[in-house]
């Protein structure tokens, strides 16, 4: 495991795009690993303004996103593909076509989970996933639990993640309580590993997922048997 703790968000973020730029520049038809939420949005910020001045080039890049919530279409705002269009997408040049995310809206979701798993494998795998972390220790939506699932499955959805995540919706309970979410199988596989998190409210699960035991109670722990994993943190 490769540990670099940065003073400030910027860093982290300047950082973080650096080393999915450089995947695609060593790598120019790569397949990556992406996520949403607050954590990357800076290294995305940051990826747009490097493509747009030509210094990376994604028209050949595919992407593979980690979830999506049951239940909401792409056009919702809230929606995991609304984010990645609205935040990188549209404004980097990647072939939409190239980029997939889960039907939440799937009319079977466990043909779905199946199907995304079947897809992952035909693109040869992850080159290079990007992770956060929840503050129970959740990567992807893969919440705490007895065991790690392995396939991409339907998840219901923690209290304390409904409660992280109500602050997008207008009430808490429009959050939507299930979720299809790439399973520990998948995000293992994949060749590189990259997690970021910032803020000071991340140190505890930092310390328990990569400084404790490997626990499925702490999804995020099994993290520390990749063989190639970095983790950048930042608690400003």
């Amino acid at each position: 495991m490769n540990f670099i703790r940065v003073n400030t968000y910027e860093e982290l973020s300047t950082r973080a795009s650096a080393i999915i730029c450089g995947q695609v520049a060593i790598k120019p038809n790569c397949v990556l690993g992406l996520a949403t939420g607050s954590s990357p949005l800076g290294a995305y910020a940051k990826i747009i303004e490097k493509n747009k001045a030509s210094e990376v080039d994604f028209s050949n890049v595919k992407s593979i996103n980690l979830d999506e919530y049951v239940g909401l279409d792409g056009d919702h705002d809230q929606s995991y593909r609304y984010f990645m269009n609205n935040n990188l997408f549209k404004h980097i040049n990647i072939d939409i076509s190239n980029t997939y995310v889960p039907n939440g809206c799937a009319s079977d979701i466990d043909a779905e989970c199946r199907a995304y798993d079947e897809l992952i494998a035909s693109l040869g795998g992850i080159d290079l996933q990007l992770l956060g972390i929840g503050y129970d220790g959740h990567i992807g939506f893969n919440e705490p639990d007895t065991y790690f699932e392995k396939a991409t499955h339907k998840v219901t959805l923690d209290d304390s993640t409904i409660e992280a995540n109500s602050r997008f919706f207008a009430t808490r309970d429009d959050v939507p309580k299930t979720a299809i979410t790439m399973g520990m199988g998948g995000i293992m596989s994949a060749k590189k590993v990259l997690l970021i998190a910032n803020g000071k409210g991340k140190r505890d699960i930092i310390e328990r997922a990569f400084f404790g035991p490997i626990t499925p109670e702490v999804p995020a722990s099994i993290l520390q048997l990749h063989p190639d994993l970095t983790v950048i943190y930042s608690e400003n």
